[in-house]
């Protein structure tokens, strides 16, 4: 099962690629990790994408695609794999388009995660995150055992500068501007399933694997 997940800050993309890695046995892909596991590996790619990095520019497309096509060639690939924030843009999307079909492969679902604004900005203001071990909380859905300390560690949750609501505007309206053209793209292909995101983390992970599987 090769799957896209696509989804606003906060809007449970992380959630859900948990369950669906186990649940198809298949790797969560992220240009992140790949760009950290080359940079620690001191590939020739992570050299190249350091240089771009360390001047302050993004890496280029045509790096993070070299990227993707290595990694798509690993074993745990086999039988799939979940893309998680990638392609970002049109010239992306038909990058990776163009990578699959090089390696005779291509996308089953693109699993767009629709929730409204006010929701997103609603549970991304209520996350704490534990300044010792990174442990994130949301305190509508999974709240502290006890309010302000982490359930691990016992120390004190925070939230983050880009938790507030003005940032968290900010980062949809950009979402909303790099994203929409790569939703129209893929649905253009007939590969998107628009899942509504506004209920229980149980109600949408079924309603995921209702649309992908049947």
């Amino acid at each position: 099962m090769r799957l896209l997940l696509i989804g606003p800050p906060g809007g449970g993309k992380g959630t859900q690629a948990k369950y669906l890695i186990d649940h198809f046995d298949i790797p969560q892909i992220s240009t992140g990790d790949m760009l950290r596991a080359n940079i620690q590996n001191s590939t020739d790619l992570g050299g190249n994408a350091q240089k771009f990095m360390n001047s302050g520019q993004l890496v280029p497309d045509s790096i993070i695609l070299d990227m993707m096509k290595e990694r798509l060639t690993d074993q745990d690939c086999d039988n799939g794999f979940v893309l998680d924030g990638f392609p970002r843009t049109i010239p992306q999307a038909e990058g990776l388009d163009y990578l699959l079909k090089s390696m005779k492969e291509q996308l089953d679902h693109v699993i767009v995660m629709d929730v409204p604004d006010n929701l997103i900005i609603t549970r991304l203001s209520n996350r704490r995150s534990c300044k010792e071990c990174g442990q994130v909380y949301n305190l509508i859905f999974e709240p502290p055992a006890i309010a302000g300390k982490c359930n691990n560690c016992g120390e004190d949750l925070f939230l983050r500068p880009d938790d507030n609501p003005a940032i968290i505007q900010q980062r949809l309206t950009v979402y909303h501007q790099q994203t929409k053209p790569v939703i129209k793209y893929y649905s253009d292909q007939g590969l998107t399933d628009v899942i509504d995101s506004k209920g229980t983390i149980d109600e949408i992970r079924s309603n995921i694997l209702l649309n992908i599987t049947s």
